[in-house]
């Protein structure tokens, strides 16, 4: 039996807790976020392995310190992840197919900004280069629009404690199904397909994160989807990763990965996915 500590959230908790039991790995909850902790004894319990490493790096760095176990997914695959940018760039590098991006490192000149937009057919995304669940991102149709986009992150970025000044400036590719893909330790283990209701859709919502009121439905991909997905967590070098994809008619595209992603109910995956993560999470521990 391995004692594995998870640092996520209840619901992802809860649904990992009963398959992982009964393949003989004991699970406890690690809270290292919104409470005090002081450093001289480790509250915590003792456990022979991790599995992914807290969101908040700093509060984090403590629980690894005392928790001294190897994680599934630890502090680099958690940095590589969320910085869009760089996981965009390695994707590309690799001929992975990606949205066309700018990254932009803030301030920069109006001049290069126009330029960076006169890059793309409008309407084009904005987005912070490390945020989650559709958070600040916006779509700008015409110029004075991006500009006006730029100045509040401006606001933003002035303020000293923000440690990243960067933003994404992206192709909106239109008309794309939207896709989370499972990989466990290289293979596809399941995806979801994120849609808005109709409703929504028609008051012109156009976000399909389910934090946003999207809803998550099965689906079987076929194989050349599943190889994107695991061509990207491979160069990446992240275990458990969720893979974004935009899929329209004549292409299909790596928009963003999330190494901290939501485990959805057992419906949605393959037969063998608690087999699969369990045997990743035994691999680790015996490292």
């Amino acid at each position: 039996m391995y004692r594995l500590a998870v640092a996520t959230n209840a619901e992802t908790f809860e649904r990992m807790q009963g398959p992982l039991a009964a393949r003989d790995i004991e699970m406890g909850h690690v809270e290292t976020a919104e409470r005090t902790l002081a450093l001289d004894e480790s509250p915590f319990d003792e456990y022979d392995v991790g599995f992914v490493y807290p969101s908040r790096i700093m509060e984090g760095a403590v629980a690894d310190a005392m928790l001294d176990v190897p994680w599934v997914n630890d502090r680099e695959a958690i940095l590589r992840s969320r910085n869009k940018a760089d996981v965009l760039a390695r994707l590309g590098r690799a001929d992975v197919p990606v949205p066309e991006t700018v990254v932009v490192s803030n301030p920069a000149s109006e001049a290069e900004l126009t330029a960076a937009f006169e890059r793309f057919d409008p309407p084009v995304v904005v987005k912070p280069n490390s945020t989650t669940r559709g958070v600040g991102v916006a779509k700008a149709h015409d110029l004075d629009s991006f500009l006006g986009i730029v100045d509040y992150l401006d606001l933003v970025h002035d303020y000293r404690a923000v440690g990243d000044q960067s933003f994404l400036v992206q192709e909106y590719v239109a008309d794309a199904a939207d896709y989370r893909v499972m990989v466990v330790d290289g293979e596809y283990v399941g995806a979801v397909e994120r849609r808005l209701p109709d409703a929504s859709r028609a008051q012109g919502r156009w976000k399909h994160n389910v934090h946003r009121g999207a809803e998550a439905e099965g689906q079987e991909l076929p194989a050349a989807l599943r190889e994107l997905a695991e061509d990207a967590a491979d160069e990446l070098e992240i275990p458990y990763l969720g893979v974004d994809l935009l899929v329209t008619e004549d292409r299909a595209v790596v928009n963003e990965t999330n190494a901290r992603p939501t485990i959805d109910s057992a419906t949605k995956y393959e037969d063998g996915f608690w087999d699969d993560l369990a045997a990743l999470i035994r691999q680790t521990a015996e490292q």
